[in-house]
């Protein structure tokens, strides 16, 4: 009796599963029925092609977005760095004011014996607020060789036998930058 029913099973007459031809024109028909009328493949070849080329719109509109939106973010990184430079140059050109007046008063200090602690303890303000003002990217600008009218400004012209003509001869006022930027020019005084 087992016999039989393994040969039944496996008798070509009788197979359970379906031939996957059948199922494909099962799935035709149930397509041309549903639609109510015969749908033809040059129809869903050219709404295919539609979804393609609005799905490439799609992508090339949010490529260009994302490109305006990193140049929008770097401009803005540009524009904080520039203002955050502008602010600092701006409360810097404050202090020069206190740096000149310092180096005035280490110009004129008293020789006697009593005001040597005084003038050690100027000297020591003087060299910590210019070490201050270096870590935060602030330069001295040379002064000595020719005169250049990008950093320094002149104050008059004198003769003299000791430098060349367009050389700078003193240094009335000291001139600061920070990176590119002139914060003031140096006052000097150029030879003929």
């Amino acid at each position: 009796m087992s016999k039989k029913h393994e040969v039944n099973k496996n008798s070509p007459g009788k197979s359970e599963n379906p031939k996957p031809e059948d199922s494909s024109e099962e799935n035709v028909e149930k397509l041309n029925v549903t639609e109510g009328e015969e749908l033809k493949i040059e129809d869903y070849e050219k709404n295919l092609e539609e979804m393609v080329k609005q799905s490439q719109e799609f992508f090339e509109g949010w490529q260009r977005e994302r490109a305006d939106f990193v140049n929008y973010k770097k401009r803005i990184e540009r524009e904080q760095a520039s203002l955050k430079n502008f602010v600092t140059s701006e409360i810097i050109k404050k202090y020069l004011v206190i740096i000149d007046d310092m180096e005035l008063a280490l110009k004129n200090q008293p020789q006697d014996q009593e005001c040597a602690n005084w003038v050690t303890g100027v000297n020591l303000i003087y060299q910590k607020l210019i070490s201050i003002l270096e870590k935060e990217g602030v330069e001295q600008i040379a002064t000595d060789g020719e005169f250049d009218p990008n950093v320094h400004e002149a104050l008059t012209q004198v003769e003299s036998t000791d430098h060349e003509s367009g050389h700078i001869v003193e240094v009335m006022r000291n001139g600061y930058r920070i990176g590119d930027r002139i914060l003031r020019p140096a006052l000097v005084v150029v030879a003929r």
